[in-house]
């Protein structure tokens, strides 16, 4: 986009208030239905990644405190939450998503100022599916026999669930509604970058009156996170975020008789025949890319075009690309908000640097960054290799590498040489290559003409070193379940 056309269609600062939400100086932990300050009395510092500003202090939960968390939930579970009839838990559940509704505007300022995603986004997307999930599970809360008829399905007791940073309050919806909902018991960590929306979660569950104990929040880092997976008591440890954590955590398990579901890290295949509708299969490069900033497990990272019209795509794309508007995520306007850590925001300043030593191409659209955050350009790479490490490792940013193909068979061969499997995405103007494609693709969720659609009543999740388990629909019930 030329720089005269820029200015035509420059826009007017559309900022969405951050006076909505009231952030409070220092959240403690929420335990056994109160507020508790950390065992250990330590706090540490929210940061925004949009300016580098101190949000809050974040209570930092120990041993001592997931100990204190878990016996609340046990006692809860076999006092309360056990013997309350599934109609009753289902409005509980029922109730805390109408509580998060009504507070939606607030959860979605909340969002976008502690993780750098845009308003947008968290206001249209990531807060009406956090809703969805516990609205949905609500549901299902009462019919769990018909759900498995014949196999008297019950609850598991306590269970440990882990959050990532890239959708904090949605992949807690994605957890926590089916655990009340199959009648367990809650103990969660949110990540360490992105803790405010839980905590205002809590506040909402406290509200509705959930019995005490039955969800608990220990918010803390990584050691914290790793004294729920090995405390005894515990039955199900459900994990997102990186395929190296997912390890461990298995490993730390194996020999006892928890359950475990783990959604790990993605290098996914966005595949774009020459038959497919161009500037629509576009659109969807540019949604399955540079949504959430590239922080997205199932990002379409990898894009691979046909030969015959790559020329073409990358053209449009490059053009695309240009208006892309990237800044304050809290401005409705902005397209691409603040990559979410300075941690992050070097480990992909990295990965560019290694994909233009290994002899890749690399263009960024052109755009004016912010002078103080933690700001990326989109970028893509030409003239990559199935080697290269941009293709083959998990980049978690705005950053797209490009490959070429001629057959069918050459593209399923390519998409499927990595060792993730957790989605793809189809482009064609065929129903018939489509079937014949994702057949043969080893990604737990494919998507034809379209890519980033999620649905509560749609399981999640993938392959190989992408994890196991799914979440959402049915089959995110049977996680929380056991069979007679």
């Amino acid at each position: 986009m030329s720089k005269k056309t820029q200015e035509i269609w420059s826009y007017a600062p559309a900022p969405e208030s951050s006076k909505v939400v009231q952030i409070k100086e220092k959240y403690d932990l929420y335990i056994d239905g109160k507020f508790v300050k950390p065992s250990s009395g330590k706090y540490f510092k929210s940061i925004n990644p949009a300016d580098e500003s101190e949000i809050c202090s974040i209570a930092y939960g120990n041993e001592k405190d997931v100990d204190l968390a878990v016996k609340a939930a046990r006692k809860a579970y076999d006092t309360v939450w056990s013997k309350l009839s599934a109609a009753d838990r289902g409005k509980y559940i029922f109730r805390i998503a109408r509580m998060m509704q009504e507070r939606s505007r607030e959860l979605a300022v909340a969002e976008s100022i502690d993780s750098g995603k845009t308003i947008r986004e968290a206001r249209d997307i990531d807060i009406p599916l956090a809703c969805n999930h516990f609205f949905y599970y609500a549901g299902w809360a009462d019919k769990l026999d018909e759900a498995f008829p014949g196999r008297k399905p019950k609850s598991l007791g306590v269970v440990g669930q882990i959050i990532p940073w890239n959708f904090p309050l949605l992949m807690a919806a994605w957890k926590i509604a089916p655990a009340l909902a199959t009648g367990n018991t809650v103990v969660i960590k949110p990540a360490e970058t992105t803790s405010l929306t839980m905590m205002i979660l809590a506040d909402i569950i406290h509200e509705a009156g959930l019995p005490a104990g039955v969800f608990n929040v220990v918010s803390g880092y990584g050691d914290t996170g790793a004294s729920i997976v090995n405390h005894p008591d515990i039955n199900k440890i459900a994990f997102t975020g990186s395929t190296a954590v997912g390890k461990i955590i298995q490993k730390a398990i194996a020999g006892t008789d928890k359950k475990l579901t783990l959604e790990l890290g993605g290098k996914s295949a966005n595949i774009i025949f020459d038959d497919a509708p161009i500037d629509q299969a576009v659109e969807g490069i540019i949604n399955g890319i540079f949504f959430n900033q590239g922080h997205v497990c199932c990002a379409g990272s990898r894009l691979f075009v046909q030969e015959n019209v790559a020329e073409k795509v990358i053209e449009k794309l490059k053009h695309r690309m240009a208006s892309l508007l990237v800044g304050d995520p809290l401005d409705k306007n902005t397209d691409i908000g603040a990559i979410n850590s300075k941690e992050q925001f070097d480990t992909i300043q990295q990965y560019l640097k290694i994909g233009v030593n290994e002899g890749s191409e690399i263009y960024q659209s052109p755009c004016n960054l912010p002078k103080k955050g933690y700001y990326m350009a989109p970028t893509l790479f030409l003239d990559v290799a199935q080697s290269n490490t941009i293709a083959q490792e998990e980049i978690f940013g705005p950053v797209l590498a490009i490959q070429t193909f001629r057959t069918i068979d050459e593209v399923i061969q390519k998409a499927n040489n990595t060792p993730f499997g957790l989605a793809a995405g189809v482009w064609t103007d065929k129903g018939s290559r489509i079937f014949n494609v994702s057949s043969q693709l080893r990604a737990g969720v494919v998507w034809a003409n379209t890519y980033n659609k999620f649905d509560p009543a749609s399981p999640f999740g993938g392959y190989k070193e992408s994890g196991f388990g799914r979440e959402g629909g049915l089959h995110g019930l049977i996680p929380y379940l056991k069979f007679d």
